[in-house]
């Protein structure tokens, strides 16, 4: 008995001991918000005052001091996310993930972002002061890298930490502009439809630009091949295995002083991105004698992309445009080294590269690139069919001025300064929203756009043999949309579909107007905007659209088949108002009949996969509205049934019918329990909380969440046969600048500032979030010293 106890004993010391060190290790790995540390570097002293949700506002004496200390108080809270934002471009995913991520690491490899990255690093000046400042803010990442803990992924990972470069954030702003992009899941998958079905199922789809839309209107005072081909398949798959977020969206508007009760500037931004854990942004307030500016920031990029200062603010929407396109390419059969051009045969160019795969050995793999960019048969085993389809990107075939842009807008002091930066920006395409305290706003749409031939559309695999459907020429900037000043006194964008200057209609993905439509309706009809009017209106979560697409489809069903129960029902989807409080069952109902109409629509022509394909496209959005409302149409008609030729009201019956099984299969015969909380949910996954273990550790969430697709409070989620409704992108953040009182301006975080799982500011945003609820952007420093939860001090190295 005592050899039993002392054995015990022993195992409880060792028990202590272990508890001990493990607090003692974790303790070790949180971020310093507190102390002093040396810089080196530093010409002299910088402080950094932590706010009660962990903001750093930093203070130097000068830029240079200013970057240096927030590159390194951005690292210890976002180095993780910094490190796999700089691997995407250079395929490094699978050395940290394994080989599920070979696709994704060849796809991005391919596209040449690295390459051009390094070619830009070579070719700039050295001495300019974007270059300088870029620099310094590496310089705090990497004294952080060499002098403080290391991240808990890294050891979960066996990941070393390495010195980041010039190169790095040009492979991160790169990734940025691929993720925009749209092209890839649409016009492959375009292509496939109308080889297979013809030009007739074509037609009847929303692919062109609908006249009969909400636009943005600009303003300005200034006078084949018949085989099926997987690309959509292969590059969707590759992009959905990123375990980073991707750019989705956006809403914005800017109140002039006629449109606001106290006759000042007001500026809503909301930009939309996939939800993940750590959220995209992080918030700095970085002051010196001569600059000034809160910042939202990417992570390895030392310039905010969006921004506000005492003189101005700016945020930033998703053009969705077309910067990519499709060519067919031809082979010279008695040589297959060579491709066909209008002048003769050409030479493919050939790549080699190598990725490093985690406990496996290295990949060895080769692509071949015509004049259009790379041919991706060799680098997405989806493709079928030998005849080279070839994709061209517009970011890496003319010149980088992306980080120039960057520093100029974030260092402009009025509107002529700021307008004349954002012709660097040649992509990815962007609404720059815009306002400032002397009563100005304003909006471009930001872009190397060209003009096609006419009668060529790029939504289609274009011809690259012949040398008729290349483009024509770059536009000037100041042929591209945009609004200055107009007369109806505020500017927006929801990515829907832009007017045009010059009689030409921009080819692009937008989305329907949905949101446009509600916000255009808002502020038309109202003059005396003020911070709370406009914060609440960024949580509306009421669609102008459903309701009236629910009255179409309700006149189709033939009541006479329906119980009583679904005749109670469907008389409230009638009377729905088209909002999403958690407690509604109508909200729950109609997304369910939605997704069943799609299915019995489009599935038995496109099969299971396409079908897919086609539920991930801004098409298939646009196409909701305006096709439901197609009384005739080929769509409609089944194809397996031989008999028969289905109408839309046969469509609308049996899929309010399939909703209905499959509500009763999920939640009961009871009604009252068909709650959009308990299918409408939010969670904010961290790449290593995909392991089922470490997801509480990890992830935060599931939250029940108000909101939907396509509404202002835009909680968006991808339709499947599951009929729950996992939100993927959202709100990024929800910034209102109000410069009647611009020490007041408000925001939010969607979990919280810091990516380290030990930090007290990794999700203390993430239930305010979920409420609707703001914080102040502090900026006097008075207030911000009086707040200060903890500061750090950064002096020279000695």
């Amino acid at each position: 008995m005592k050899i039993i106890k002392k054995v015990l004993l022993v195992l409880l010391i060792l028990l202590v001991v272990f508890g001990i060190a493990s607090l003692f290790f974790i303790n070790s790995l949180k971020p310093d918000y507190e102390g002093t540390k040396e810089l080196k570097s530093l010409s002299a002293e910088s402080n950094v005052y932590y706010d009660t949700y962990g903001i750093p506002h930093i203070y130097a004496e000068n830029e240079e001091d200013a970057f240096r200390t927030l590159g390194y108080v951005h690292a210890q809270d976002r180095l993780w996310q910094m490190e796999l934002l700089r691997r995407v471009a250079k395929g490094g995913l699978s050395e940290v993930f394994g080989k599920d991520l070979v696709a994704t690491d060849k796809f991005f490899l391919s596209l040449g972002i690295d390459e051009q990255s390094k070619k830009t690093v070579s070719e700039i000046d050295k001495e300019t002061e974007m270059v300088k400042l870029s620099q310094a803010y590496l310089n705090g990442v990497n004294a952080f890298i060499e002098d403080g803990p290391t991240p808990i992924e890294f050891y979960l990972t066996g990941l070393d930490k390495t010195p980041f470069s010039l190169v790095d954030i040009y492979d991160a702003v790169g990734y940025m502009a691929f993720s925009f992009a749209m092209a890839h899941k649409t016009d492959p998958l375009l292509t496939n439809i109308r080889n297979q079905l013809g030009n007739a199922y074509i037609k009847e789809l929303a692919v062109d630009s609908d006249s009969s839309t909400v636009w943005i209107k600009n303003y300005t005072d200034k006078t084949t091949d018949s085989i099926p081909i997987n690309i959509t398949a292969s590059v969707t798959k590759a992009m959905e295995k990123l375990p980073i977020p991707q750019f989705i969206g956006s809403n914005s508007w800017v109140l002039a002083p006629d449109k606001t009760k106290n006759g000042k500037v007001i500026l809503a931004n909301d930009p939309h991105i996939g939800f993940a854990q750590p959220s995209v942004w992080y918030e700095a307030h970085v002051n010196t004698p001569n600059y000034e500016k809160y910042g939202y920031h990417m992570a390895g990029i030392p310039f905010p992309l969006l921004g506000h200062d005492r003189n101005l603010a700016y945020g930033l929407t998703m053009f969705e445009n077309d910067d990519i396109d499709f060519y067919f390419e031809e082979t010279n059969p008695s040589d297959s080294t060579q491709y066909k051009t209008e002048s003769g045969w050409e030479s493919y160019q050939y790549v080699s590269k190598t990725i490093k795969v985690k406990d496996e050995k290295d990949i060895e793999f080769d692509y071949k690139k015509t004049r259009h960019g790379p041919v991706l048969n060799k680098i997405a085993n989806q493709i079928k069919g030998e005849q080279p389809v070839a994709m061209s990107w517009i970011y890496t075939q003319v010149s980088n001025k992306v980080m120039d842009a960057l520093y100029g807008i974030s260092h402009a002091e009025d509107i002529k300064e700021f307008e004349a930066a954002l012709p660097k920006i040649h992509a990815p395409g962007l609404n720059v929203m815009y306002g400032d305290a002397k009563g100005n706003v304003a909006w471009w749409a930001t872009a190397k756009l060209y003009q096609m031939p006419d009668g060529i559309s790029t939504k289609f695999i274009l011809d690259g043999t012949t040398g008729k459907e290349e483009p024509l020429r770059f536009l000037d900037f100041t042929e591209n949309p945009q609004a200055i000043n107009p007369p109806w006194n505020y500017v927006y964008s929801a990515n829907n579909q832009p007017d045009s200057i010059g009689g030409m209609l921009y080819p692009g993905y937008y989305l329907p107007e949905n949101r446009a439509k509600r916000i255009v309706t808002l502020l038309d009809e109202k003059d005396d905007w003020d911070k709370e009017s406009v914060s609440n209106m960024t949580l509306d979560v009421t669609s102008s659209v459903n309701p009236e697409l629910v009255t179409e489809l309700i006149k189709l069903v033939d009541i006479s088949s329906l119980s009583e129960e679904q005749l109670v029902q469907l008389d409230a989807l009638k009377n729905w108002k088209g909002n999403y409080p958690l407690e509604n069952t109508s909200a729950t109902l109609y997304h369910r009949c939605e997704y069943y109409v799609l299915k019995n629509t489009f599935e038995d022509e496109l099969g299971k996969e396409q079908f897919k394909q086609f539920l991930s496209t801004h098409l298939l959005k646009r196409h909701i509205a305006w096709g439901t409302a197609k009384e005739i149409g080929l769509w409609w008609d089944n194809v397996h049934t031989k008999d028969k030729v289905e109408t839309r009201g046969d469509i609308a019956l049996k899929s309010f019918a399939d909703a209905w099984t499959s509500l009763v299969r999920d939640f009961g015969p009871d009604p009252s329990n068909w709650t959009w909380d308990k299918v409408h949910t939010i969670e904010h996954g961290h790449p290593i909380g995909q392991v089922a273990a470490l997801r509480k550790y990890f992830n935060v969430g599931p939250f029940p969440v108000h909101g939907t697709r396509e509404v202002i409070n835009n909680m968006s989620f991808p339709y499947d046969s599951t009929g729950f409704y996992k939100v993927s992108s959202g709100p990024s953040t929800r910034r209102i600048i109000d410069f009647s009182d611009i020490e007041n301006s408000i925001s939010i975080l969607p979990t919280g500032q810091s990516g380290n799982p030990f930090s007290k500011y990794y999700k203390d945003q993430a239930e305010m979030f979920v409420r609707g609820e703001f914080r102040k952007m502090m900026m006097n420093k008075q207030e911000i010293m009086d707040n200060t939860n903890s500061q750090l001090n950064f002096v020279p190295n000695q």
